[in-house]
């Protein structure tokens, strides 16, 4: 048993980051280019969408799909249930938001809003469509057909966006590829998903689930107020500085969001299948926390460092302002994903009020800081006040991931140092070593993209050689499993 569930872990986790780094490459691809041809405002415009659309998301899902995903043996009825709660909830919120279209017009001073918001909106319901069949392959580990998916819809929709871009149809470019993106997801899962929802609303399912579920629900629900709220308030003073602050908070993610999925898809369902026994289930933990550590301190930290050469290699000067806040971002991220990581620790096990508890810090801290930059009226105030909410935040998390699960602190906390020292070498590294100058006011510019080489394969040399030093196994372990993938 204990072999085929990590091979299966393995093969999860496999496909998992097949998915994250090819739809992220899709993504990049197809964001460079529309970064390139459509204006800030443009990129606002999208922007406020967003925030109503992540909501509404929240509410189609109520924390149900997490809750699907932790409970050991989901039946018929409780998928079917879920779905059909999904369903009659994306269609009412629908319908509240195209009556209210006009009002988030007015309130932004856009009147284009009116009819971009109503067909944005259809990605909400499009999307509610797929979630239990996202976690139905989740729950078996058989995450093949999401990679597939994803790719798929990804391919089609990307390739739609930028035409319409080089068409001229500006904010519109973005809505429809986001549109067209969910329902391809969607609709591929249907078809190769082989499952169907049973005419049935249990409210025994319901009452099964509704615990971790509305803790989930309550987590994400402030989790979402709070990283919104700096998008409805600088979309309030500019739509081109929210446009740049997408910008930087949407390619600082790509990082750390891709972690954090990756991490949580692969690992918790062999958490949730491990949490009877304690020993075995700490065994796991020290694993999975310190090969996060692996991945995150290094890549993201090296990302922030070569913040200057990868803006200007994509996108010339352009986006010149988005640099220092994608920086701050990038290692705000490094928190973000280990302050999940802790939340998926303590779900595994049932503990939803203690991830009700994280969040509660995270979000008081993020309003503290909020409102403690939001009078500086400067966006770069306001994103250094969520890196210290953050470090503050994850902090606290260990010492409540730690007592919940048993795990002593010193250790969970101490598993990070060796990446740490890592990282900044690593950053070290990129910072002094020299690069060529020249003209990057062009994108795709052959200076910036030589000092991208230079800094890239200095910083990676740096966090090999300190981790080598440091005797981290980690290190062995994963170029060791690289090898054999390889010879397969």
């Amino acid at each position: 048993m204990g072999s085929e569930l990590k091979e299966r872990t393995a093969n999860t986790l496999k496909w998992n980051t097949i998915d994250r780094v090819a739809t992220q490459v899709l993504y990049g691809l197809s964001g460079i280019v529309l970064a390139i041809l459509l204006s800030k405002p443009d990129f606002g415009l999208v922007a406020v969408l967003g925030v109503f659309q992540a909501f509404a998301i929240l509410f189609v899902d109520s924390g149900f799909g997490s809750a699907l995903l932790q409970k050991k043996d989901p039946d018929e009825d409780d998928y079917s249930t879920v779905f059909w709660f999904n369903l009659a909830v994306s269609v009412a919120i629908y319908a509240i938001l195209y009556v209210c279209a006009p009002l988030i017009a007015d309130f932004y001073g856009a009147p284009e809003l009116t009819a971009m918001s109503r067909v944005m909106f259809l990605t909400f319901v499009l999307t509610g469509l797929g979630i239990v069949q996202t976690n139905r392959l989740m729950k078996r580990m058989d995450v093949k057909q999401i990679a597939i998916a994803d790719l798929f819809a990804l391919s089609v929709s990307a390739a739609l966006g930028i035409g319409l871009a080089l068409a001229g149809f500006g904010a519109w470019a973005i809505v429809w590829q986001s549109v067209v993106l969910a329902g391809l997801k969607s609709g591929w899962l249907w078809m190769t998903g082989h499952w169907t929802p049973k005419a049935v609303f249990s409210g025994r399912s319901l009452r099964d689930i509704r615990h971790i579920g509305l803790s989930v629900f309550i987590s994400q629900f402030f989790n979402t107020l709070f990283i919104n709220i700096y998008a409805l308030v600088i979309g309030k003073w500019s739509l081109s500085e929210l446009g740049s602050y997408n910008q930087a908070d949407k390619w600082s993610k790509m990082g750390s969001a891709s972690l954090s999925q990756i991490l949580t898809s692969s690992f918790v369902p062999v958490l949730a299948r491990v949490q009877d026994d304690i020993a075995t289930f700490h065994r796991y933990m020290k694993r999975i926390d310190r090969f996060s550590a692996l991945l995150a301190f290094p890549a993201l930290t090296i990302v922030a460092a070569c913040g200057d050469s990868i803006f200007h290699f994509l996108f010339g000067t352009k986006w010149d302002v988005a640099i220092p806040l994608f920086q701050i971002l990038c290692i705000r991220g490094i928190g973000t994903v280990f302050i999940s990581l802790y939340s998926n620790f303590m779900m595994a096990l049932g503990h939803g009020r203690q991830i009700v508890t994280v969040e509660v810090v995270k979000d008081a801290a993020t309003m503290v800081a909020f409102f403690a930059t939001v009078f500086t009226l400067s966006v770069e105030a306001i994103v250094w006040g969520q890196l210290v909410a953050t470090l503050v935040t994850w902090i606290i998390a260990g010492f409540i991931a730690a007592r919940t699960t048993g795990y002593r602190t010193s250790e969970l906390l101490g598993d990070l140092g060796p990446f740490v020292l890592a990282a900044l070498a690593g950053a070290v590294a990129i910072v002094v070593v020299p690069t060529p100058g020249g003209d990057i006011e062009h994108w795709l510019n052959l200076p910036s993209l030589l000092a991208l080489i230079i800094q890239l394969a200095a910083g990676g040399a740096a966090v090999v050689a300190v981790l080598g030093l440091l005797r981290v196994p980690e290190l062995p372990e994963a170029l060791a499993y690289i090898k054999r993938k390889r010879q397969a």
